[in-house]
């Protein structure tokens, strides 16, 4: 198999995402970014969510499992208290001589590309439907042209207090953070290997501008890592260049952290 990606972090230091491949498997992590006060960062929660889930990608559990054990193992480890700690979605593709399982839990995205041509797509929309009101009000005032000025930061501030009330509940969204059940909750998909051409792991941070620019999923799928990573900085120049106020792509920053990962069946 052929494994390639990147990371390019939307501000200085090495961001909050992950990725890693292992001799089965692909993982992407996003940590969520710390804005209102009192919420831990996520580089240490991503990476020893990400240690946890290479051992996981190992065993042959239903990757719902695989997601749930290394939750539980991380909060053991560092000692969350669930609600308060930090969180990560989580996207991860293994596979088998039987096929191929994707699981996707929060706002990353998976786009499987199969041999008729058509794309599968796997992204858990749970935690868009959670404060509505409040997601649309910052969207349209960057609309106006208002910027990312301190009532656009008081704005996120309080949406993101409404997203950890709502984290992992039945009426809300579910998430890596350090309640184990969330990881059963997770998006998955299996497919056939012979059906399946290439597939793309990516947070949303890289996702949401490839769909905007309406870039096809099927040409990242074949890129090397220094390619995906070329790719990934003429996301952050778009945004620098051509929409630094995000009117023309509403987003809660300018530049978001961005990953991709790919796969494709070795073909020699």
């Amino acid at each position: 198999m052929s494994t390639h990606g990147a990371s390019l972090p939307g501000a200085t230091g090495p961001g909050q995402d992950r990725w890693a491949a292992t001799p089965n498997g692909l993982i992407v992590l996003d940590g969520a970014t710390a804005i209102a006060p009192g919420v831990p960062p996520a580089e240490q929660y991503v990476g020893a969510l990400l240690d946890a889930l290479r051992t996981g990608l190992s065993s042959t559990s239903d990757l719902r499992t695989v997601i749930a054990d290394a939750i539980d193992c991380v909060s053991s480890e560092l000692d969350l208290t669930p609600g308060d700690g930090p969180s990560s979605t989580v996207a991860l593709l293994r596979w088998t001589d039987h096929g191929v399982d994707a699981a996707v839990l929060g706002d990353s995205t998976i786009i499987l590309g199969c041999r008729g041509g058509h794309e599968v797509r796997l992204c858990d929309e749970r935690l868009e439907s959670v404060a509505p009101v409040q997601r649309q009000s910052y969207r349209e005032r960057l609309r106006r042209g208002s910027g990312y000025d301190e009532t656009h930061r008081q704005l996120l501030a309080d949406l993101q207090v409404i997203e950890r009330r709502a984290r992992n509940s039945d009426d809300g969204y579910w998430i890596a953070e350090a309640t184990h059940e969330a990881g059963h909750h997770a998006t998955v998909h299996h497919i056939d290997a012979d059906e399946l051409h290439w597939a793309v792991l990516a947070t949303d941070g890289a996702q949401r501008t490839i769909d905007h620019l309406h870039m096809a999923w099927s040409v990242i799928a074949a890129k090397s890592d220094d390619e995906i990573l070329g790719l990934l900085r003429g996301l952050h120049r778009w945004e620098a260049e051509r929409d630094p106020d995000g009117r023309d792509l509403p987003r809660a920053k300018r530049h978001d952290d961005k990953t991709v990962a790919t796969w494709q069946p070795d073909t020699r």
